[in-house]
């Protein structure tokens, strides 16, 4: 933590006083990061970003209003703290924003391994994007690619409150991604692969990433649209996060606060298959989504959000969990110009013991889909219809590769049917193993 970045949270904070504010809460963010962007070996984009802005918060009673800026001189400090204090006296009275108490604040920082000291410059990323690129057009059947990617970045934060917290951090991140076609009988598929992590030496190789973009592509040639019917799915691990994801957005405390989730009524009540266990784990050493402290100071810990398939709490900050007269959870999550809202950390559905192969063996006809297109989900009645893509499964096996298909149900149903297969990647922030629910409505669109 550098002396002039507390340096500058103080000035904030000192500022918002003077201009009559009675608390107030500072972040600073400071950041840079390089991508690269090549097709067919040539390099289309190299960019290289800077970026150092603040963020203040200040309170005037119940009343609050949240600024942001680059200009880090200390007249322009003095003028942000004035016009934040002017807009907030503006603004409605909230009974429920508040600062955290001293008893709420974290005490200590945890170590998380969130910063790699290896720097990646434009030549070494271009390598890797390179590396990937090349490995996927060596295969025979792709056509051609439609680009590859490599980036690392560097992000500083510091969060300081008025009535004495202070803490930061430092996260790195490093990713490889590229996008091959490839064509059969006039018609062409396109699929891709990544890879994103804190540390370097955490990536996929760039030409493994290549070769898993070539073969998801080539498995993909001589699709067809599927049966119109209602049968078993399982979902893919990459394409089964976005369920996690969207069971996030169900237990967020501001949803609930809303009436905006179809599981606003369901604390301690059985939402998902008994097999089933949802865990946040701010945690986790080198964790895209690992968090020393939330963004109002207070301690994190490892939740298990569902236990069993029965709801044990949402994901609050201090004004949702004020409103739900509930403890806070230390979930709050902010940017630099808004206030501070609740939201999940490395979200997960924990691994069962079952294969996904064992999983598609008792299939007879059903779908594996790989692909997600699109999304009509309704988070108030729990009504979902997606785009999908992937393959048609037939006695066990995968028979014949599928687009254009449309699958839907509602998700409080789909929920209380998954069976976790073992095969997740802890790698991303909201992750899960292969999901099997036993029917949805799938049709060719």
């Amino acid at each position: 933590m550098e002396t002039n970045h507390q340096t500058l949270i103080a000035q904030l904070l000192d500022a918002a006083k003077v201009a009559g504010a009675d608390g107030a809460d500072a972040m600073l963010a400071r950041g840079h990061s390089t991508n690269i962007s090549l097709r067919l070996g040539n390099v289309e984009a190299s960019e290289r970003s800077e970026d150092f802005d603040i963020g203040l918060r200040v309170f005037v009673g119940q009343r609050t209003a949240s600024i942001s800026t680059s200009q880090l001189d200390d007249e322009n400090i003095t003028n942000l703290a004035e016009r934040a204090v002017a807009m907030a006296k503006l603004a409605p009275e909230d009974p429920f924003v508040r600062l955290a108490t001293d008893a709420e604040l974290a005490k200590s920082i945890p170590d998380l391994d969130m910063f790699d000291e290896t720097i990646s410059d434009a030549d070494s990323l271009r390598d890797r994007a390179a590396a990937a690129e090349e490995a996927a057009l060596s295969f025979n059947g792709i056509k051609t690619s439609d680009g590859a990617d490599a980036g690392h970045g560097i992000v500083d934060v510091l969060i300081g409150t008025s009535n004495g917290f202070l803490a930061g951090y430092k996260r790195s991140s490093h990713g490889v991604s590229t996008v091959v076609i490839a064509e059969k009988d006039g018609h062409m598929e396109r699929d891709y692969d990544y890879s994103s992590a804190v540390y370097e030496s955490d990536l996929q190789p760039a030409e493994e990433v290549g070769k898993s973009a070539a073969n998801r592509t080539l498995a993909r040639l001589g699709a067809r649209k599927p049966q119109t019917g209602q049968f078993p799915v399982i979902y893919d691990r990459r394409v089964a996060a976005s369920l996690v994801g969207t069971m996030a957005s169900a237990i967020n405390g501001a949803n609930i606060t809303r009436g905006t989730s179809f599981l606003k009524d369901s604390l301690g009540k059985q939402v998902a298959s008994k097999s089933l266990n949802f865990i946040d784990n701010p945690l986790r050493p080198r964790g895209l989504g690992s968090r020393l402290f939330d963004g109002e100071g207070l301690a994190v810990s490892k939740r298990v959000m569902i236990e069993d398939g029965v709801l044990t709490g949402w994901f609050l900050d201090l004004a949702s969990a004020t409103k739900l007269c509930m403890p806070p959870t230390g979930n709050a999550r902010r940017g630099l110009g808004s206030a501070p809202s609740p939201g999940a950390s490395n979200f997960y559905i924990e691994n069962s013991t079952i294969s996904r192969d064992d999983l598609m063996a008792d299939i007879d006809e059903g779908f594996l889909i790989t692909e997600m297109i699109g999304s009509s989900v309704d988070m108030i009645t729990g009504d979902y219809s997606r785009g999908a893509g992937g393959f048609w499964i037939s006695k066990g096996k995968i028979a014949q590769p599928i687009t254009e298909a449309t699958i839907a149900g509602n998700l409080k149903d789909m929920f209380m049917q998954i069976t976790a297969a073992n095969d997740i990647d802890l790698r991303d922030s909201i992750a899960s193993p292969s999901l099997y629910l036993d029917c949805m409505t799938i049709a060719g669109s």
